[in-house]
């Protein structure tokens, strides 16, 4: 096969776990990404294609990721502290019995990103950083449970904001709904990040290009890395079974980015200006695509 995978009898059974024969289940479908692939297209090894099972647990896992994002938005308000929000965060997942993916995760000394303003990814909680009425904030929360790993991000407005902050979170948050209309069976991953990006050039914002989306289910971070600046019809074949995360950053001003921080992890707008981000987590479909986490 073309993944190096097992090239299975028609009376054996199937490798996603069914307990059916191959022949009458993923014999046709494994004849159509070998051709994919001898017709030269990227097409995702058969080991990142998630089985009923394992979209079943990654749900159970995206339970309490959801619930974490909406305790969140019940209790966030200005005089808040990042460190606050991260206590938040790592006892509800406790309590619901499951463990923050980021605690420790490369030396991640938190259980949540909190990035604010000019932030664009990787904020580390602090009591010193109070959130005040003005302040736009990414509160991205990632879930082990049971094995199995779940991950969304919300935007949040402390108080009244700018109506320029409050368009870029809109924005944003409409350009994560014309990418998750642009996943088609059978397509290309490119055109995800296409439409995403000549959505947000089209209301004058650009898109970082150095971080993005990835695939995730029994680990953290799996392959696909999903750029939001791609050409459309190119990149990996969107094959039912895969799953990833769809979390465009979108600068209201230049593209680049300031890695100079020196924790090592907090990533900035190189040119201070303001970055939003909304991420959900997303397993393609026969028909589209079915949501997991938001």
């Amino acid at each position: 096969m073309y993944d190096g995978g097992p090239h299975l009898g028609r009376n054996d059974e199937c490798w996603c776990g069914s307990g059916r024969k191959y022949k009458k289940c993923h014999a046709d479908f494994d004849e159509r990404l070998e051709a994919l692939a001898n017709a030269g297209e990227e097409v995702p090894p058969r080991s990142l294609l998630k089985t009923p099972e394992d979209i079943a647990g990654v749900k159970r896992s995206a339970a309490v990721n959801i619930g974490v994002l909406d305790y969140v938005a019940e209790h966030i308000a200005p005089g808040v502290t990042t460190e606050q929000i991260d206590q938040w965060v790592h006892d509800y997942t406790f309590e619901h019995g499951a463990i923050p993916a980021p605690l420790d995760y490369e030396g991640f000394p938190k259980s949540v990103c909190t990035s604010v303003n000019e932030v664009v990814c990787h904020g580390i909680p602090d009591p010193d950083q109070v959130l005040a009425a003005g302040d736009i904030v990414n509160v991205d929360c990632s879930t082990i449970k049971d094995g199995y790993f779940s991950d969304s991000s919300r935007m949040f407005m402390i108080g009244e904001v700018s109506p320029e902050a409050a368009e870029l979170v809109k924005v944003t948050k409409e350009a994560v709904e014309v990418g998750l209309a642009a996943v088609k069976p059978w397509r290309h991953l490119g055109d995800i990040g296409a439409a995403i990006n000549k959505f947000a050039k089209a209301h004058g914002y650009s898109v970082v290009r150095e971080f993005g989306g990835h695939g995730i289910g029994l680990e953290f971070h799996e392959e696909p890395f999903v750029s939001f600046v791609t050409r459309a019809g190119t990149g990996p074949i969107l094959v039912p079974g895969l799953m990833f995360t769809i979390e465009p950053m979108i600068n209201m001003g230049k593209h680049r980015i300031d890695m100079s921080d020196p924790n090592g992890w907090t990533v900035r707008t190189a040119d201070g200006k303001l970055t939003a981000q909304w991420e959900v987590q997303i397993v393609v479909t026969d028909e589209g695509y079915e949501l997991l986490s938001w």
